[in-house]
C-alpha cells in the first residue's frame, strides 16, 4: 500500500492514466497492485470506454459489442480473468454456446459452436470439397493460439521478459516470431481455393478486425479463431460494464483512484525538443497534476497533433515524435457505428435464437458504409439485462463520420430515423416482426460515439491503410517522448478488449521495469 504522505486525493503520482478503458485500467489496477500510486482520469461519468455500460428505462445496455473473449480459466489468453484476479476480483460468466450465426450472401448460413469439432463439421458439410484446406487453416490458427498460451503475454519491450519466456518456452517464442509478419489471407489461400469459403474467410476477420483476411494479423486470428473454442465466448453476467467496475474496485483496493468528469488537454513536458519528458497534466479547468509517468489511453490521433488530428491533442505539433507520423501513414481510423439500443417484446424472440449475429446481403458491401449488420441479444443469457417480458436487441453497422458531418439538428434528427428504419427493416430477415415488437429505442451515431467516448471521428481503432507485414508495425507502449505510453487499440496488439487488456499488461509491466516494481519471477 503506498505511504509516505501519500494522498488518494492529491497524491503525488506515481502514474497518472488518462482514460479509463478497459486498457487503461488494466494498467492502472496492475500497477496499483505493484505497489504504484496510480491516478485514473475520465472525461466521462462512468468506466470501460467502448466496454462499458449505461441504464435506461430498467434496460442495462451495453456500449460496444458483448462477444467477449478472456474469460477462460486456464493458460495465458485469459487476460480478463486474470487481470481480474490480481487485483480480487471476479466476473460471474455466463457459457454462450454459439459464439457467432453468419447469415451470408447466397444463403451461406454458419452457426461458429463453441466445440471445435463440430463447427468443423458444420463448415465441411457446407463445402464437402475443401475439407482438408478447412481443417488445415483453422489447424494453424491452433498452432499460433498455443505459442501464445504457453507464455504469460507482458511486455515485448523489455529484455529481461523476453530472456525469461524464452527460456521457459524456447519453441513458443520461436514459433510466434514466425506468425509475426504474416497476415491471415495468405495463410487462408494456401490451404484453400474455393472464392465463396475465401469470402468467409474475409468475414470471419472482419467480424472483429474491420478489415478482410490480407490485412488482418494471423497472431489476431490464431488468439480469436481459437479462444472461442478454447477459453469459449462468457457474457459477464450484469452486462460488459461490469467488468469496469470491477477493475476500478480493484484499483482502489490497492490504494489507486479514479477522478470522473476530469478531462486532460494537455500532457505537460519539460526540457525542449528530443529531451522533453512527461511530468504531469493539465484538465480542462486549469488544474495540474504531476506524476512520474502518464499514460495515455486515448487513440493516437487525439494524443499526437498531425494532419487530420483532433483539434486540440495531448501533444502539440512541435513534440509529435517523427514516429507518429509514420504511424499516420501505415494507419487510418476504422470506420464508427450506426447503433441501436433496443428494448423489444420477448415474443419477438424465439427461445432457440442464437445470442449474437451477422447479416450481410452482398459480398460487395462488406466494408461498405452501412453494409455488414452485427446483432448482440445479451438477455439470452442474462435476462436480468431488460425488464421482465423484454429482451434487448443491440445492432451496428459501420458508418463514417463524412456521412454525418454538417447536419443541422432537425436533418440530423431525420438522418438518424431513416437510417434506424432501414436498418430494421434489413433485420425483419433474421428476426421477422422486430419493428412491431419494439417498445424502446435509442440511436448512436459516429457523433455519439464521439461526443460520448472521446475518440478521432468515433473510431474504435486503427487499421492497415495499406497492406502491412502482420503485427510488425503496430507499436507497442513507449513513446517518442520519455515517461510518456499510449495503451489501448491503437498499440500492440490492437482492437477488442482481451487485447487491450494485453496492451494493458504490456504497459505496466513496462512501466513497472522502470520504475523498479516488477517481480523477478514470471507470473504462473
Amino acid at each position: 500500500m503506498p505511504g509516505g504522505g501519500f494522498s488518494p486525493v492529491t497524491g503525488p503520482w506515481d502514474v497518472i492514466v488518462i482514460g479509463a478503458g478497459i486498457g487503461g485500467l488494466v494498467t492502472a489496477s496492475q500497477l496499483a497492485a505493484k505497489g504504484a500510486t496510480v491516478l485514473v482520469l475520465e472525461r466521462y461519468l462512468i468506466p470501460g470506454g467502448s466496454g462499458g455500460s449505461f441504464r435506461r428505462d430498467g434496460y442495462t445496455f451495453d456500449v460496444g459489442a458483448s462477444m467477449i473473449f478472456g474469460f477462460g480459466e486456464k493458460g495465458h489468453t485469459n487476460l480478463l480473468t486474470r487481470a481480474l484476479a490480481d487485483v480480487g476480483e471476479r466476473c460471474e460468466t455466463v457459457l454462450d454456446p454459439v459464439q457467432l450465426a453468419y447469415h451470408l450472401p447466397g444463403g451461406l448460413q454458419v452457426a461458429v459452436a463453441r466445440d471445435y469439432g463440430t463447427f468443423l463439421a458444420d463448415l465441411t458439410a457446407l463445402f464437402p470439397h475443401e475439407a482438408e484446406g478447412i481443417r488445415r487453416f483453422y489447424d494453424t490458427c491452433w498452432e499460433v493460439f498455443r505459442c501464445l498460451d504457453a507464455m504469460p503475454l507482458l511486455s515485448l519491450e523489455d529484455p529481461a521478459y523476453l530472456a525469461k519466456v524464452f527460456f521457459r518456452a524456447p519453441l513458443a517464442c520461436l514459433g510466434l516470431a514466425r506468425w509475426l509478419p504474416v497476415n491471415v489471407g495468405e495463410v487462408a489461400r494456401k490451404h484453400i481455393r474455393d472464392p465463396a469459403l475465401l469470402k468467409f474467410i474475409d468475414m470471419e476477420c472482419f467480424c472483429w478486425s474491420v478489415m478482410p483476411a490480407d490485412r488482418t494479423p494471423m497472431i489476431n486470428a490464431g488468439m480469436v479463431f481459437s479462444d472461442r473454442h478454447a477459453g469459449g465466448i462468457n457474457y459477464p453476467r450484469g452486462g460488459v460494464g461490469v467488468i469496469a467496475e470491477k477493475l476500478v474496485h480493484g484499483l482502489e483496493r490497492h490504494g489507486g483512484a479514479i477522478r470522473y468528469k476530469a478531462r486532460v488537454v494537455k500532457v505537460l513536458l519539460e526540457g525542449e525538443g528530443s529531451q522533453a519528458r512527461a511530468v504531469g497534466v493539465r484538465l480542462a479547468g486549469g488544474e495540474e497534476l504531476r506524476a512520474r509517468r502518464v499514460v495515455s489511453n486515448a487513440t493516437r490521433w487525439d494524443t499526437f497533433a498531425g494532419p487530420g488530428s483532433a483539434a486540440s491533442t495531448l501533444i502539440d505539433r512541435e513534440h509529435t515524435p517523427a514516429a507518429e507520423r509514420t504511424w499516420r501513414r501505415r494507419y487510418r481510423p476504422s470506420p464508427s457505428f450506426l447503433s441501436l439500443h433496443l428494448g423489444v417484446k420477448a415474443p419477438a424472440i424465439p427461445p432457440d435464437t442464437h445470442v449474437h449475429h451477422l447479416l450481410l446481403e452482398r459480398w460487395e458491401d462488406m466494408d461498405a458504409e452501412q453494409g455488414t449488420i452485427f446483432v448482440s441479444i445479451p438477455t439470452l443469457l442474462d435476462p436480468s439485462l431488460a425488464p421482465g417480458g423484454h429482451h434487448i436487441v443491440h445492432t451496428f453497422t459501420p458508418s463514417a463520420m463524412e456521412t454525418w458531418q454538417g447536419l443541422a439538428p432537425a436533418a440530423y434528427r431525420t438522418a438518424k430515423e431513416a437510417a434506424a428504419t432501414r436498418l430494421i427493416e434489413r433485420l425483419e430477415a433474421i428476426l421477422p416482426g422486430l419493428g412491431a415488437a419494439i417498445t424502446h429505442r435509442e440511436i448512436g451515431t459516429p457523433r455519439s460515439h464521439r461526443r460520448f467516448l472521446g475518440r478521432f471521428a468515433g473510431s474504435y481503432g486503427p487499421v492497415p491503410a495499406l497492406r502491412l507485414p502482420g503485427l510488425l508495425p503496430m507499436p507497442f507502449n513507449r513513446t517518442g517522448i520519455s515517461g510518456l505510453y499510449c495503451v489501448g487499440d491503437s498499440c500492440f496488439p490492437g482492437q477488442g478488449l482481451n487485447a487491450v487488456a494485453f496492451s494493458g499488461y504490456a504497459c505496466a509491466h513496462r512501466i513497472g521495469a522502470d520504475l523498479g516494481l516488477n517481480p523477478w519471477a514470471l507470473p504462473a
